[in-house]
C-alpha cells in the first residue's frame, strides 16, 4: 500500500527482479524503500488505513491471559508496524524487523544483525531469530510469505498460508493451514485443550 500510494514506480521492477530471482529479498526492499515520497504526514496516512488481520487483537489477549509469548518477527519495516500496534494498543508486542531510518524524502532501511548471513536472502533472519533450537519450549510459527521458508522446518508447529503454505507442500512439511487469527486460534485451543479466545464465527479452512 505503502509503495503504491507514495513511491517511484521504479520499485515495481525491483518487485520484478526479487520475484525473478535476480536480487534477494533486503536489496528489494532497500531500493523501495529508497523511493518513497512524500512527507511524514502522508506515510501515517496511508499507514493508518492498514488494518490488522482478523482475530489477531483477539489472539494476543487470549496468549497473554494464559502466559504465552508473542513476539512479532518480520521482514517489514518497523515503523509500519508499529505504528499500526499502536493504534490498536498492542504497541507493547516484541516486534523484530527492518528499521525504517533517515527522514521524508531520503528514507533508507537498516537490517537487524544477522541478515547478511541469512540463507533465504531476507533483511530480516527469522531463523536467526528464533535462536538456536536449544530451548525446550515448542515454538509455533505463523506465517504467510518467502521471508518464512528458512523457519517451515524448524517450527514445532506450523501454521501456513499464501507462498509459505506452498513452500511447505513443495518440501513436504507438515502445517496447520488457516485464513485469519480466528482460526489459529481456535486451533491452539484445541491443541492445547483450553477454551477457544474469541466467539466471533471462524472462517472455514
Amino acid at each position: 500500500m505503502v509503495l503504491e500510494a507514495l513511491a517511484d514506480p521504479d520499485w515495481r521492477r525491483l518487485q520484478a527482479d526479487w520475484e525473478g530471482g535476480r536480487i534477494t529479498g533486503a536489496a528489494c526492499m532497500r531500493g523501495q524503500v529508497a523511493l518513497i515520497r512524500g512527507p511524514a504526514a502522508d506515510l501515517d496516512a496511508v499507514l493508518d488505513g492498514v488494518e490488522l488481520d482478523p482475530g489477531f487483537a483477539e489472539f494476543v489477549d487470549w496468549c497473554e491471559t494464559r502466559g504465552l509469548p508473542l513476539s512479532i518477527v518480520s521482514d517489514g519495516v518497523d515503523y509500519f508496524i508499529r505504528r499500526l500496534l499502536a493504534r490498536h494498543g498492542l504497541e507493547r508486542l516484541p516486534v523484530v524487523s527492518n528499521r525504517l531510518a533517515g527522514e521524508p524524502g531520503a528514507w533508507r532501511l537498516e537490517h537487524p544483525p544477522g541478515a547478511a548471513d541469512c540463507a533465504n536472502g531476507s533483511g530480516v533472519c527469522k531463523c536467526a531469530a528464533m535462536g538456536d533450537g536449544a530451548s525446550d519450549d515448542t515454538m509455533i510459527f505463523v506465517g504467510d510469505g518467502r521471508s518464512d521458508f528458512c523457519v517451515a522446518r524448524r517450527a514445532d508447529i506450523l501454521f501456513a498460508k499464501g507462498a509459505l503454505a506452498a513452500h511447505a507442500d513443495e518440501i513436504d512439511e507438515a502445517y496447520l493451514a488457516f485464513d485469519t487469527f480466528h482460526d489459529v486460534g481456535r486451533a491452539l485451543a484445541i491443541l492445547l485443550d483450553e477454551p477457544a479466545p474469541m466467539s466471533n464465527p471462524l472462517s472455514p479452512t
